[in-house]
Protein backbone atom coordinates (compact mmCIF):
# COMPACT_ATOMS: atom_id res chain seq x y z
CA UNK A 1 0.00 0.00 0.00
CA UNK A 2 3.15 2.41 0.96
CA UNK A 3 3.58 3.00 -2.69
CA UNK A 4 0.23 3.43 -3.57
CA UNK A 5 -0.37 5.93 -1.36
CA UNK A 6 2.94 7.35 -1.21
CA UNK A 7 2.97 8.01 -4.97
CA UNK A 8 -0.82 9.61 -5.16
CA UNK A 9 0.37 12.20 -3.37
CA UNK A 10 2.52 14.01 -0.88
CA UNK A 11 2.60 11.20 1.66
CA UNK A 12 6.08 10.27 3.51
CA UNK A 13 5.92 6.84 4.84
CA UNK A 14 7.20 6.56 8.08
CA UNK A 15 6.88 3.24 8.88
CA UNK A 16 4.73 -0.45 8.66
CA UNK A 17 3.68 -2.39 11.19
CA UNK A 18 3.54 -5.72 10.71
CA UNK A 19 5.71 -6.05 7.57
CA UNK A 20 6.45 -10.01 7.54
CA UNK A 21 3.41 -10.61 5.37
CA UNK A 22 2.15 -9.75 2.03
CA UNK A 23 -1.29 -8.81 3.69
CA UNK A 24 -1.38 -4.90 3.26
CA UNK A 25 0.00 -4.04 7.07
CA UNK A 26 -1.21 -1.05 8.65
CA UNK A 27 1.44 1.43 7.81
CA UNK A 28 2.64 5.77 9.07
CA UNK A 29 2.81 8.09 6.77
CA UNK A 30 3.30 12.35 7.37
CA UNK A 31 1.67 14.77 4.28
CA UNK A 32 3.23 18.05 4.97
CA UNK A 33 1.24 19.96 2.66
CA UNK A 34 -1.66 18.74 4.77
CA UNK A 35 -3.49 21.16 7.26
CA UNK A 36 -2.03 20.73 10.55
CA UNK A 37 -4.51 19.22 12.07
CA UNK A 38 -4.50 16.08 9.45
CA UNK A 39 -0.98 15.65 8.59
CA UNK A 40 -0.45 12.43 10.44
CA UNK A 41 -1.99 9.54 8.14
CA UNK A 42 -2.58 6.31 9.75
CA UNK A 43 -3.94 3.56 7.54
CA UNK A 44 -5.14 -0.29 7.76
CA UNK A 45 -4.96 -3.49 5.64
CA UNK A 46 -8.42 -2.77 4.42
CA UNK A 47 -7.76 0.38 2.72
CA UNK A 48 -9.34 3.03 5.25
CA UNK A 49 -7.43 5.95 6.70
CA UNK A 50 -7.59 8.14 10.09
CA UNK A 51 -5.86 11.69 9.84
CA UNK A 52 -4.86 13.27 12.93
CA UNK A 53 -2.37 15.97 13.86
CA UNK A 54 1.50 15.52 15.37
CA UNK A 55 -0.09 16.88 18.39
CA UNK A 56 -2.47 13.95 18.68
CA UNK A 57 -0.02 11.53 17.36
CA UNK A 58 1.63 12.44 20.67
CA UNK A 59 -0.80 11.84 23.10
CA UNK A 60 -1.50 8.49 21.19
CA UNK A 61 2.79 7.15 21.12
CA UNK A 62 2.61 8.94 25.09
CA UNK A 63 -0.44 6.67 26.21
CA UNK A 64 0.90 3.53 24.58
CA UNK A 65 4.37 3.95 26.20
CA UNK A 66 2.49 4.51 29.19
CA UNK A 67 0.63 1.51 29.43
CA UNK A 68 -3.03 2.30 28.08
CA UNK A 69 -3.19 -0.62 25.59
CA UNK A 70 -1.28 -3.04 27.71
CA UNK A 71 -4.31 -5.01 28.21
CA UNK A 72 -5.76 -5.23 24.99
CA UNK A 73 -2.42 -6.32 23.51
CA UNK A 74 -2.36 -9.15 26.24
CA UNK A 75 -5.51 -10.42 25.50
CA UNK A 76 -4.74 -11.05 21.85
CA UNK A 77 -1.83 -12.87 22.90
Amino acid sequence: MSETLASSGNLQHVTTFCGNCDCGCPELFLDDVAPPERRVVLTDDFGQRVQMSLAQLKVLVDDVKGGALDKVVTAVI
